[in-house]
């Protein structure tokens, strides 16, 4: 699953992204609100973690303008204001939690997990399965023939993209922007080497092969070649 946080704090956004991807999670960083904003609105994200003094643009009118324009991805507010008043405010314009600095990294942890199962079970599937291979959403594991499959954070952020279009094939371009988060050279070879390691995984001591190249084209999931 993929996490935004928008924290301006440099020590404090890295210790909330190194643990987080530690936990196998995708994770996109923003220092201020304007970026953050841009970032929340233009892609899919499944939980925001949002602080709330950000230069550019705060988080309470940053969250006013999401919701005022439909989007529903979970928020948890990470701040220093701790009154009952600003956490009321936060709750009031659209925010599902609310947590106060300073914090345990294991209540954050917590919390972003019950935000997330609230959404799988909102309509959003919790596992996906294509040809024998299955990916848990929340668990973030893998299996094929009931085979474990470990993954690392951008081969389970790649493998989820495939396998929600299973049968379409994606561009380099597509790729780079749903798993990396943010435009590349789309002449680099990262998406390559990442569609290698994934296959190598995947495909490796099956007769049937998955993951497919399309030569000139992009990569496709599919069970015939």
């Amino acid at each position: 699953m993929h996490i935004l946080v928008i924290e301006d704090e440099p020590h404090i956004r890295e210790f909330i992204r190194h643990g987080l991807e530690e936990m196998q999670f995708q994770v996109t960083v923003s220092e201020d609100g304007q970026t953050g904003y841009q970032f929340a609105s233009q892609e899919p994200f499944d939980l925001i973690i949002l602080d709330l003094m950000l230069p550019g643009m705060n988080g309470i009118d940053l969250l006013r303008r999401l919701r005022g324009e439909g989007h529903q991805v979970p928020v948890l507010i990470l701040s220093a204001r701790h009154s009952v008043d600003e956490r009321v405010l936060g709750l009031q314009t659209g925010a599902d939690d609310y947590l106060v600095k300073p914090f345990a990294f294991a209540e954050l942890a917590a919390r972003c997990h019950t935000l997330l199962r609230r959404q799988t079970g909102s309509g959003v599937t919790e596992t996906l399965t294509c040809h024998g291979l299955t990916l848990d959403l929340l668990s973030r594991e893998a299996t094929r023939d009931g085979q474990s499959i470990s993954l690392k954070p951008r081969e389970f952020a790649l493998l989820k993209l495939l396998m929600t279009q299973p049968g379409r094939v994606l561009s380099k371009t597509v790729i780079l922007e749903q798993v990396w988060g943010f435009q590349f050279d789309p002449q680099t070879n990262v998406v390559d080497v990442l569609v290698c390691r994934l296959r190598s995984k995947i495909d490796k001591g099956y007769a049937v092969p998955l993951l497919h190249t399309i030569r000139g084209v992009g990569y496709v999931l599919k069970s015939q070649g």
